[in-house]
């Protein structure tokens, strides 16, 4: 077998030692070929590479979700062929790492090898499906690239969260669950639109839902992690269905206490829910529209503003190794 790892040097919770002696693990038990990243979208350059290639077998990433994301997106730059292209695996050196964590995976990048090397072994593959956003026709978002997610995307309130931890770490601060926390505090408080939301989802068919301020797109449950906590937003969602939405109305102070606490308390049997939640399962394809400019998240991901999101769950998109 050939395999390319495609490493991030900056994954939070490896260290050069560590990478080295999983190199190493990785290489006695196959022909590998590792490629350190250099920048920005260079793991989706590498993805592509190995996707156009009759040589590589299994692409690895290790790195955290934004790595994996960039591969992904590079396997799958011409269309999803999962019999014709390299599987996926990872080694999860993130600090949360949700995908790897969803498919079952060790957070802890030492095991996570071993099973690795065991599920190759044993044959263990899943084919699974995924997310991919694209411009809405007829909007000034119509051109924008299509792009795939694995677990989870989201318009308005969690993506400017996003973003504002994005600019943290830029500056050089750890990402840390507390700081996630205190920027949840600062966009909540930061937004415009609490009680009145601006975005509307649209299903083919259907009367649209509108004034929503929070929208999350989930490919699989759990959606986050808080710390060891899974945070269950949509608790059917799964890589074997479509795409399932949580969208919330509103963001007064009560029904953040409300909400959050659900959130905080989730479980596979109990989601959040009220007056001011609405959840959708299994879905095809929807739009969210905003009245205004808004954050849009992938993966954890900051993706600049948008007022015009079409999302397709894709089924059966990609092999991966668990």
């Amino acid at each position: 077998m050939r395999a390319l790892l495609v490493v991030n040097p900056a994954a939070t919770t490896t260290s050069a030692r560590t990478r080295d002696v999983l190199i190493h693990a990785l290489a006695s038990e196959m022909k590998l070929e590792a490629v350190t990243t250099e920048y920005r979208g260079h793991a989706r350059d590498l993805g592509r590479q190995a996707a156009e290639s009759d040589e590589i077998d299994l692409v690895v990433a290790l790195g955290g979700d934004g790595t994996v994301n960039e591969v992904v997106n590079g396997l799958l730059h011409a269309g999803p062929a999962p019999e014709h292209l390299p599987r996926l695996a990872m080694v999860p050196g993130g600090s949360t790492n949700v995908f790897a964590r969803a498919l079952g995976l060790p957070n802890h990048p030492v095991e996570a090898t071993g099973a690795l090397l065991d599920a190759l072994r044993e044959g263990g593959e899943r084919t699974i499906g995924l997310g991919l956003t694209s411009g809405t026709p007829g909007t000034e978002d119509e051109g924008v690239p299509s792009r795939w997610f694995t677990f989870n995307a989201g318009l308005g309130f969690d993506a400017g969260v996003v973003g504002r931890v994005e600019q943290h770490r830029e500056r050089g601060k750890r990402s840390t669950h507390a700081l996630y926390v205190r920027q949840v505090m600062r966009q909540l408080f930061g937004e415009p639109n609490r009680r009145h939301g601006t975005i509307t989802l649209e299903r083919p068919g259907e009367e649209p839902v509108t004034d929503l301020v929070l929208s999350i797109v989930s490919n699989t449950s759990p959606w986050t992690f808080l710390g060891n906590r899974p945070i269950y937003a949509s608790p059917k969602a799964s890589f074997d269905t479509g795409l399932d939405v949580l969208g919330l109305s509103r963001l007064s102070t009560a029904a953040v206490a409300r909400y959050g606490t659900q959130l905080l308390t989730s479980s596979p049997e109990r989601a959040p829910h009220g007056r001011h939640a609405v959840s959708w399962h299994d879905l095809t394809e929807f739009t969210l529209h905003s009245k205004a400019p808004l954050p849009l998240q992938m993966d954890g991901d900051h993706l600049g503003l948008r007022t015009s999101v079409t999302f397709t769950g894709v089924r059966r998109a990609l092999r991966v190794i668990v």
